[in-house]
């Protein structure tokens, strides 16, 4: 076996970033994970000092030195760091000198961001809650729906013996009403059947959304579009993503046509997310889909609950068109989040590009 290849298969696959540096600070080596978390290419800043990637509110720089000449291990918890052109980082670090035979050391760097770590437990929080509500709503649905068919029996009966048609129209109210509840049980219940799976190109949905959108606005919503063209084709029901990503397009079209808003616009925007974590799940490569407008906004508080069903932020809405894409979104492994503020609501739909079962 050939060590080295193994050793970095195996830090390739780290969900920590890992920084190797040379005796003079500069960068030797990232794996994937530091690539991810600083929005660049190791090759791009391959033999560059460590100042190029990011900078402390602190410098850093002679701490490493330190560390280098006396070999002198160091961490740092909730760390701030600002890279170049992007936004500040929270994360914790440990320095780890490493002294080669010929004397020369050189610094091994793990970092852990802090905010992802955070991320993670709200994902995990949230596929709790949405998983006990789930069981609620099934024992709820199978509560309701035998008396409902009960109801629906005895109107049957009732107006088979009723000789006056103005009497039976009362037994059809009461049994055309009996049926749209349950109808509205079986919405709630979310989709009753498996993902179909088929290779699938999520751009292909997208220009499908596109073109309903555009029919039923008749071109009055701009679509823009920011696609990720390395995003191959992975296994899924392209039908039920169809469904999810129009449900969350109708809610943005239909909150900026009800305000008025000016230049109203939605933008379908893809990237490739290497080692990425879903809940406790890492994938090795993920879909990131934002589905972004610039409405009023989300309601703040109904924005932590908008995933249940019977949560609207509109009067005649019936708050199940999300719940139905986030029950669809977990069968396919992923993730629905959403961030909203006034003049921007962003949908972000994660999908793994490799099955784990």
């Amino acid at each position: 076996m050939d060590y080295k290849v193994s050793h970095k298969r195996i830090i390739d696959n780290l969900s920590s970033s890992i920084i190797e540096l040379s005796p003079q600070l500069t960068i030797n080596y990232m794996n994937p994970a530091a690539e991810m978390l600083f929005q660049v290419s190791a090759r791009r800043v391959a033999d560059l000092h460590i100042s190029i990637l990011f900078t402390e509110e602190h410098d850093n720089t002679t701490l490493l030195e330190q560390a280098v000449e006396r070999s002198h291990p160091f961490s740092k918890r909730e760390a701030t760091l600002y890279p170049r052109n992007k936004e500040p980082i929270t994360l914790d670090y440990v320095v780890t000198p490493i002294t080669e035979p010929n004397g020369q050391t050189y610094l091994l760097m793990e970092l852990q961001s802090r905010d992802r770590l955070i991320r993670i437990s709200r994902e995990e929080d949230m596929m709790a809650k949405q998983a006990t509500t789930q069981e609620l709503i099934r024992g709820l649905a199978h509560e309701v729906k035998n008396p409902l068919g009960g109801i629906r029996g005895a109107a049957q009966l009732l107006e088979r013996e009723l000789n006056d048609p103005q009497l039976s129209e009362f037994t059809n109210v009461i049994i055309e009403e009996t049926d749209r509840l349950r109808n509205l049980v079986d919405q709630m219940l979310g989709p009753r059947k498996l993902p179909e799976r088929i290779e699938t190109n999520v751009h292909e949905i997208l220009e499908r959304v596109n073109a309903l959108i555009e029919a039923e606005t008749k071109g009055a919503v701009h679509i823009k579009r920011d696609y990720d063209p390395s995003i191959p084709e992975f296994s899924a029901d392209p039908s039920q993503l169809i469904q999810v990503i129009l449900n969350i397009s109708r809610n943005a079209m239909q909150a900026l046509q009800e305000n008025n808003v000016e230049s109203p616009s939605i933008c379908f925007k893809t990237r490739a997310l290497r080692q990425f974590t879903i809940g406790s799940q890492r994938h090795r490569l993920v879909c990131q889909l934002d589905i972004i407008d610039n409405g009023p906004g989300i309601p703040k508080e109904i924005l932590e609950n908008i995933f249940y069903p019977m949560i609207s932020g509109r009067a005649e809405g019936t708050g199940l068109g999300l719940s139905i894409a986030q029950s669809i979104v977990t069968q396919h492994e992923g993730l629905i989040e959403c961030e909203s503020e006034p003049g921007r609501t962003a949908f972000t739909i994660y999908l793994p590009l490799e099955l784990t079962s």
